[in-house]
């Protein structure tokens, strides 16, 4: 049809600290660079509310930073993922959730992060999530959105084929991994290989953005960037740069990409992936 335009999916880029006002103004910054862009959703990374202790977790009725991006979202008529923590039933741990907040600023939509990131590398980061986060026990169901009806998952959650495929099933035509990925295991190949995987075996678009840089002033904590979408081909069709030992003044950057319902279809159709659930058991 002449004049159609397929939507656009923005994905931001930010480096999330220990300072809440100052990670609610980049991701305040990157929704007007959306809009402007004329994107139909923004895409935030893990943990854009704060990375550092604990101890700045917030219920998310009562989150300056969250009812931030929900005036924003609304201002600017555009609905943003976010990753983002909030308290745990038990009180000793916190949850890290993905919200959906759409074009009206309400939010409806919250996944809980499964696979939690427990690792200790020789010569590389040693780090234990579960040691104060508390990993969710479901699936969200795939959500209709602007761009497409969206598979909700979180940054570590990549290295498990099994929770795609299962929201592949259930009608996702996007999967999000929304990281603070580390930067040795990005720089291994580890993000983009899993990414791109991810898409190629779910035939699906992969929308993954990401933290990038120092998190800290002991220059412990440092994230990969290199945030990307990837379409139902493999290919990765927008991205931007990453943690290559920069000085990051302004991490606040945006890239797009038109996200094409009809390609992912047609994808599907012509290399069917017909699953011999006769030999091996079904992932629903």
């Amino acid at each position: 049809m002449k004049g159609f335009r397929m939507p656009l999916a923005a994905i931001g880029q930010i480096r999330s600290t220990s300072s809440r006002p100052a990670n609610l103004s980049q991701c305040q910054t990157l929704i007007r660079k959306a809009s402007a862009a004329h994107a139909q959703a923004l895409f935030l990374p893990e943990a854009s509310d704060y990375i550092g202790p604990s101890s700045l977790c917030q219920p998310i009725e009562t989150s300056p930073f969250v009812t931030g991006l929900q005036k924003s979202a609304q201002e600017y008529r555009i609905p943003v993922s976010v990753g983002i923590h909030e308290p745990a039933p038990s009180g000793s741990k916190v949850k890290n959730t993905l919200i959906w907040i759409n074009a009206e600023g309400q939010i409806t939509q919250r996944y809980q992060k499964v696979h939690l990131f427990d690792v200790d590398i020789e010569n590389g980061p040693r780090l234990k999530e579960s040691d104060t986060v508390q990993r969710g026990n479901e699936l969200l169901d795939p959500f209709d959105s602007p761009v497409g009806k969206i598979g909700a998952l979180i940054c570590f959650d990549m290295r498990f084929p099994e929770p795609a495929l299962a929201l592949r099933a259930r009608g996702a035509q996007i999967i999000t991994y929304p990281s603070a990925f580390t930067t040795p295991t990005g720089k291994a190949g580890h993000w983009e290989v899993l990414l791109r995987a991810r898409a190629i075996e779910t035939q699906s678009y992969v929308i993954a953005a990401a933290q990038v840089g120092v998190h800290d002033e002991a220059g412990k904590r440092r994230s990969y960037g290199h945030s990307m979408i990837v379409d139902p081909w493999g290919k990765v069709v927008a991205g931007l740069r990453g943690d290559d030992g920069e000085t990051w003044e302004d991490e606040c950057e945006i890239a797009v990409a038109e996200i094409d319902g009809e390609y992912v279809e047609k994808i599907r159709r012509e290399v069917p992936l017909l699953r011999r659930t006769d030999v091996y058991p079904e992932i629903a």
